[in-house]
């Protein structure tokens, strides 16, 4: 009899301003846009930044701001690829997933990827680098 692998955990966390974490959560917005690349390619969580994105990006989105959740990890998303574009690298941005109830991170947020709870330091995680 075979067993299957359970599927990894998520460890890492992506922040990201609003509204764009809802166009990400609707399938809206599949590509995001950095200055840096990643060799990341696996499901992280998506924590809503405290730091709003610009007034325009919410009536774009035809989003109120007042409406929506900051400081928090509302779901998850997958990160297939990244390659560079013309100003900036593209994340490719895949299968998303909101949570049923937004989670407060344990430690601090970072500006990109962070470890929002604690992971044991020997874990493969933490030996990971050029995230």
């Amino acid at each position: 009899m075979s067993r299957r692998a359970s599927p990894p955990s998520i460890t890492r966390a992506l922040s990201v301003r609003q509204p764009y974490i809802e166009l990400i959560l609707a399938g809206r917005k599949t590509i995001e846009y950095r200055s840096r690349a990643t060799r990341v390619r696996e499901r992280v969580y998506l924590y809503a930044s405290q730091i709003p994105g610009p007034a325009c990006a919410f009536t774009d989105a035809e989003l109120s701001r007042e409406e929506l959740p900051i400081g928090l990890i509302l779901g998850s998303v997958e990160i297939t690829n990244c390659v560079r574009g013309e100003e900036f690298y593209e994340w490719q941005l895949a299968r998303p997933e909101r949570l049923t109830k937004p989670l407060k991170p344990t430690r601090r947020p970072q500006p990109m990827f962070f470890f929002p709870f604690a992971v044991p330091d020997d874990s493969p995680e933490r030996r990971r680098t050029n995230p």
